[in-house]
C-alpha cells in the first residue's frame, strides 16, 4: 500500500482527490493538510511514501514544502500539482526534489500513475508542462535579483527591502533596475508580473 499525504488549500479539491485516490486498491491517503507548513509533520506522522502538493498554499508554497520534505524525509517522493503552466515552476520543482509534476486538472488515473511511478523510483513529468518549460528558458535573474523582486512583490518599499535583506537602499535599487532590464519590463510592477508569469518568483 502506498501511503499518501495530500496538501491543497482548497478543501473541496483536496477532498475530491482523496476520495478518488482512495478508490485505487494500492493507494491510501493517510493525511490531508491545507497549508504548506503542515506537510512535513503530516509526512512524518503518517509514514507517507508520497506527498502530493499544490503549488499555491499558505504557510509555505508547494515548492518550499517539497524542499522541506526532501530534507526531513528523503524516502518520501514528492508530486507537484499545478494549475499554472508557468515554465519556471518545473525547474524549481525539480530543484526542490520533486519527482512528479503534473497539471491539477489531470485525470485521476494519470495522477495515480504518477504516484506509482515516483514511488517506484522514477519520474513523471506532464509533457505539455515540460514543453512549456523548454520554450520558456531559464530565469535570467540572479539569486539576489530574484530575492529583491520577490520582496518587492509584497509591496515593500525600497527601505523595507533593504532592511529585511541587509542591503543598502542603493543596492536594492540597482537590483530592481537590473531585474526590470532583464525582464524587458518598463517598471517594477511589470517586472514582477513578468517574472511571476514565467514562474521565476
Amino acid at each position: 500500500m502506498i501511503k499518501i499525504v495530500l496538501a491543497d488549500d482548497e478543501h473541496l479539491v483536496r477532498g475530491a482527490l482523496a476520495a478518488l485516490l482512495g478508490l485505487e486498491e494500492d493507494l491510501e491517503v493517510v493525511a490531508e493538510v491545507g497549508r504548506g507548513d503542515e506537510v512535513v509533520d503530516a509526512v512524518l506522522a503518517g509514514g507517507a511514501d508520497i506527498a502530493v502538493l499544490d503549488i499555491e498554499m499558505p504557510g509555505a508554497t508547494g515548492l518550499e514544502a517539497a524542499a522541506r520534505v526532501r530534507d526531513a524525509a528523503p524516502d518520501c517522493g514528492v508530486v507537484i500539482l499545478t494549475s499554472f503552466g508557468r515554465p519556471g515552476y518545473l525547474r524549481r520543482a525539480l530543484t526542490a526534489g520533486a519527482r512528479g509534476f503534473l497539471a491539477k486538472d489531470a485525470p485521476v488515473d494519470q495522477l495515480a500513475g504518477a504516484i506509482r511511478r515516483v514511488h517506484g523510483g522514477g519520474r513523471y513529468i506532464d509533457t505539455d508542462l515540460a514543453a512549456a518549460a523548454m520554450v520558456g528558458g531559464e530565469s535570467p535573474l540572479t539569486e539576489r535579483e530574484t530575492e529583491v523582486l520577490r520582496a518587492a512583490a509584497d509591496g515593500a518599499t525600497v527601505a523595507r527591502i533593504a532592511s529585511a535583506l541587509h542591503l543598502t537602499e542603493g543596492t536594492v535599487r540597482n537590483y530592481l533596475s537590473n531585474a526590470i532590464g532583464k525582464t524587458g519590463a518598463d517598471n517594477r510592477l511589470s517586472a514582477i508580473r513578468t517574472a511571476q508569469d514565467m514562474g521565476w518568483l
